[in-house]
């Protein structure tokens, strides 16, 4: 996942993209509403976190300017605001979620997460085949092909592949696995993680040719071929 957080608090801004990183997410900070409007219009991110008071502008003013420009992406409010008045003014000009300060990170986390699945959902709509090389996994009748030969797989085999093809060849910790595919906590005493992904390159990489599946030693994995 890749998030745009609009700050102007370092000490915040330093502790939400640590946090963010360390879940293997990629996070870029803006300090100030201008900046982060430039980025948000450059690049594109899974889930924008603004704050509603930023020292040249308003964060409702920011979102206005990006939904005027049709920048669709998900924009998750975080701010010391905490009044019902102020959560409604932030959610009707186009905020998709609200979170005052002080927060707890795993909800801001969850949030985050919950935000970019919706986003997900509605692209997978329009594009329910992912094509990564010679890899086709088609979502609406859960197969998986390989140079146009079918590969058989179990329902967890194939969410586990799944949940790495839409990250975009990002690094996904096993934590971050774990808590995805088997809806668990992270416990360091399973290693069911590294057998599913055994389990793939086995059935998917063919033989003496570099697995399709990267281990980053310590970190997590990630997919060779990106989207």
């Amino acid at each position: 996942m890749e998030v745009l957080l609009i700050e102007d608090e370092q000490r915040v801004a330093d502790f939400i993209c640590k946090g963010l990183r360390v879940e293997g997410f990629f996070c870029e900070h803006a300090g100030e509403g201008s900046t982060g409007l430039r980025l948000a219009k450059q690049k594109s991110f899974d889930v924008i976190i603004l704050d509603r008071m930023l020292p040249d502008t308003d964060g409702i003013h920011v979102l206005r300017q990006l939904r005027q420009t049709g920048v669709e992406t998900p924009v998750l409010f975080l701010t010391a605001l905490d009044d019902i008045e102020d959560k409604v003014s932030g959610l009707r000009a186009g905020g998709d979620d609200y979170l005052t300060k002080p927060f707890d990170f795993d909800e801001l986390l969850a949030r985050l997460e919950a935000l970019a699945r919706r986003r997900s959902v509605s692209a997978q709509a329009d594009t329910p085949v992912i094509t990564l090389g010679d890899i086709t996994i088609n979502e609406v009748h859960r197969t998986v092909q390989r140079d146009n030969q079918l590969i058989k797989m179990t329902a967890l085999e194939y969410d586990l592949l799944l949940y790495l093809a839409r990250s975009g060849g990002k690094v996904l910790s096993r934590e971050r696995i774990l808590n995805t595919v088997w809806q668990l906590q992270s416990d360091p005493m399973t290693n069911v993680v590294d057998v599913y992904i055994n389990r793939l390159r086995k059935k998917i990489d063919p033989p003496d040719t570099e697995s399709f599946i990267e281990t980053l030693r310590g970190v997590g994995y990630k997919l060779r071929v990106e989207r």
